[in-house]
């Protein structure tokens, strides 16, 4: 076993724990722990990055389902709607240079994670009551544009979909990171779909990638609650930024 494939097995432990504990977060850690890790070009890295949060996620629902953190309706119309646009984004990145999608997805990695920091809601967000209404139409719009996202750059979207559960949806913090896993999984399958298309996939570092990660999502679906939310969202915040900054800069300078 390489130093490479090595590293890129222990850094899936923290792709498994960012999806099982925020509902998201784990192919802004994928696409780069593929790429700069395991050497794997930038669209193949993408479409598999799809498998593997796909996957995690929907083992990681699991644990928060049986919690009762899940909200089937709003994830179902969420991830329906997301669906679509990952299929739309999977087919139009076969047009589009890897290394431009690269910078895209940096760019989108800094602009989630300003946007966890500057974030003022999460647990303390009011509930909506079961009696009213969902505001379908602009669920429906927001996971079209998540979507879209999640097909062109091979990111499972969380850290939009969680905001988007808590503001649009009016779910508690803890909900909408589980219902977000059910979104993610649902517009993966999507995106994955489309990327098939144009790229072949290393199915044997995936599903090595996507085992451990596997693992890694039991640890941080039993985290979940445990944590402060405001804490962990101002840390990985900054977690992300840091990426960010260094997947673009690596991108720029080549």
């Amino acid at each position: 076993m390489t130093a490479g494939l090595v590293l890129t097995l222990a850094a899936s432990v923290a792709i498994g724990v960012a999806l099982g504990l925020l509902g998201g977060g784990g192919s802004i850690l994928t696409v780069p722990v593929l790429v700069y890790l395991a050497g794997v070009e930038p669209k193949p890295a993408i479409a598999m990055s799809l498998v593997v949060v796909g996957v995690t996620s929907a083992v990681a629902l699991v644990t928060h389902a049986r919690a009762g953190r899940v909200q089937w309706r709003t994830g179902a119309l969420f991830g329906t709607a997301g669906m679509a646009g990952a299929y739309a984004g999977g087919r139009v990145a076969q047009y589009i240079p890897g290394t431009v999608l690269l910078i895209a997805f940096a760019v989108m990695m800094l602009i989630t994670a300003v946007a966890m920091l500057r974030s003022r809601h999460g647990s303390t967000a009011p509930d909506r009551h079961q009696d009213q209404p969902l505001p379908v139409a602009k669920i429906l719009a927001e996971g079209v544009a998540v979507g879209l996202a999640t097909g062109l750059v091979g990111a499972g979207g969380g850290f939009l979909v969680v905001p988007a559960l808590v503001l649009l949806g009016g779910l508690p913090m803890p909900v909408a990171v589980g219902t977000s896993l059910l979104v993610i999984a649902m517009k993966s399958v999507a995106g994955l779909s489309g990327y098939l298309h144009s790229v072949t996939i290393d199915w044997r570092l995936t599903a090595a990638v996507t085992a451990v990660a596997v693992a890694g999502s039991f640890a941080g679906g039993r985290l979940a609650g445990r944590i402060d939310p405001a804490l962990l969202r101002r840390t990985f915040g900054w977690f992300v930024v840091v990426m960010g900054v260094g997947v673009l800069a690596g991108q720029l300078a080549g």
